[in-house]
């Protein structure tokens, strides 16, 4: 239990209704799962308001209510009135978890792509430096031996704070996180200063409903953490620097294949051998050494070097950065699943514009003797999505095999009929295959001795969401079934 006056210090309230000096059992922001002498914050999202179910978490005995709105009820709680709740959950959760992120040296990562890929790898080095790190990323919640799954890239507040605690209760010293522009916009990440900001990269993407409203917000929401950052790393090659770095007065140490960095990759082999499938690359300036990673490409080049400099400014030793690069692996993250005398099979999460460019370029950068891709869009997200996707991913594939992804409330011949447009636009090949599972078993069937299989848009996901359910669907666990035919 925590007194109310407690942690309510330091912020800007309003009291409406009822005492301040009472107990609370615990916080929450989901009317679903308020218990009694609960603290309920009614946020406010895209698509709700959570001011429409206090009633709910009156009924189920919670305590106190928290609001941005003017609300009179003869209930008998606690009302407090505030100008953001969004916001003023990060600092309850603070508060209510005895601020476990000042125990801790926390990294955070933004960029439009890269962000999961770099923090498992930062992530690793420091594993392999003996460093106890926490990771927190849209592949879930990861510390000691415990995954946890999230929902979004970067979780509220409230769950950021608690997973802190656990962290710090277990040792933990360091956090690695990737932290969505979404997160800045919803003051998810509220009083949290990082020892150091990261930014991959910054593109066009992520502008639309239910994400930004245009380019100058999504970059201002990156700025935010780097405003928020004791020291900066930042990729040389990126565009819209000046604007992500805008006010930012702290060290700023850069990385960079193309443009000068303090850390610059001055040669790029790509490698597809029996004994290797990967890049190797060699670096000048803070690091001057050659390290080899097995996530192919070259944007998994830049993602090493960004892991490598910032491991650099927290002293670790190169060395066990170079044996941990030479295994490191992200599911569902340009991940090599299966690999036979005959083809390869790689997953990735790609679904931006940039991303997918970047995906089938690296793989045709491998020189295979096909690239055969398989992919599906997502329902209930915009047609020029699709569209994109048949044309960049067609675009670049021998063959297309065109399938289920996450359908959620639309039908799959409606979302491939959209997909078709950008690829007859092309003419490129390809065939329909709806069923997932199918698709993947008749490209590894009808796979010639060479041949890449990307399967694009999964990534790490194991499920296919339609009409509202998620049911279970794994993509390595059809590569496996897959494995143990070919062995018979």
């Amino acid at each position: 239990m925590k007194n109310l006056k407690d942690i309510l210090k330091g912020i800007d309230y309003k009291q409406l209704k009822g005492s301040i000096n009472i107990d609370i059992k615990d916080i929450k922001y989901d009317s679903r799962k308020v218990e009694e002498n609960d603290l309920y914050v009614a946020l406010i999202g895209h698509n709700f308001d959570g001011h429409d179910y206090i009633m709910d978490a009156i009924k189920k005995k919670a305590k106190v209510i928290i609001v941005s709105k003017e609300i009179n009820m003869k209930e008998d709680v606690t009302v407090i009135k505030v100008k953001d709740t969004r916001l003023v959950l990060a600092y309850l959760s603070s508060s209510y978890f005895n601020h476990p992120e000042k125990s801790l040296i926390i990294i955070g990562v933004t960029g439009t792509t890269g962000k999961t890929t770099t923090t498992h790898m930062i992530r690793e080095i420091l594993l392999k430096s003996g460093i106890k790190c926490g990771l927190i990323g849209s592949i879930g919640i990861k510390y000691e031996d415990k995954i946890i799954p999230t929902n979004n890239t970067t979780p509220e507040s409230y769950e950021v704070y608690k997973y802190f605690k656990e962290m710090v209760d277990s040792g933990i010293t360091h956090v690695v996180m990737e932290t969505s522009s979404q997160a800045f916009k919803l003051n998810r990440l509220a009083g949290i200063t990082f020892d150091l900001g990261v930014l991959t990269n910054v593109t066009t993407d992520h502008i639309g409903p239910g994400e930004h409203e245009s380019h100058e917000e999504y970059v201002a929401c990156k700025n935010k953490l780097f405003l928020n950052s004791k020291e900066v790393i930042s990729n040389s090659d990126s565009m819209y620097l000046n604007e992500v770095l805008k006010g930012v007065d702290v060290p700023i140490t850069t990385y960079g294949i193309k443009k000068s960095a303090d850390l610059k990759v001055i040669d790029i082999k790509l490698i597809n051998n029996a004994d290797f499938f990967g890049s190797e690359f060699t670096t000048e300036g803070f690091i001057n050494d050659t390290f080899r990673t097995c996530i192919p490409g070259e944007f998994n080049v830049y993602n090493a070097l960004c892991a490598l400099l910032v491991c650099y400014k927290l002293r670790v030793d190169i060395s066990k950065a170079k044996e941990a690069l030479l295994t490191v692996k992200v599911r569902g993250r340009m991940e090599t699943a299966l690999v036979t005398p005959k083809y390869k099979v790689l997953i990735d999460y790609a679904h931006t514009e940039d991303g997918m460019e970047s995906l089938v370029k690296t793989l045709r950068a491998y020189k295979p003797k096909r690239l055969v891709s398989i992919f599906g869009g997502g329902g209930n997200r915009p047609k020029e999505r699709r569209y994109h996707l048949g044309k960049i991913i067609g675009g670049a594939s021998d063959l297309s095999i065109i399938t289920m992804d996450n359908p959620r409330f639309e039908e799959i011949s409606s979302i491939n009929k959209d997909i078709k447009v950008g690829l007859d636009k092309i003419g490129a090949k390809y065939i329909e295959i709806p069923d997932r599972a199918e698709a993947i078993k008749y490209a590894c069937e009808n796979a010639e001795e060479g041949d890449f299989i990307l399967l694009v848009g999964k990534g790490h996901e194991e499920y296919q969401e339609i009409k509202g359910v998620k049911y279970p669907f794994s993509e390595l666990e059809v590569l496996k079934e897959i494995e143990k035919s070919d062995k018979k």
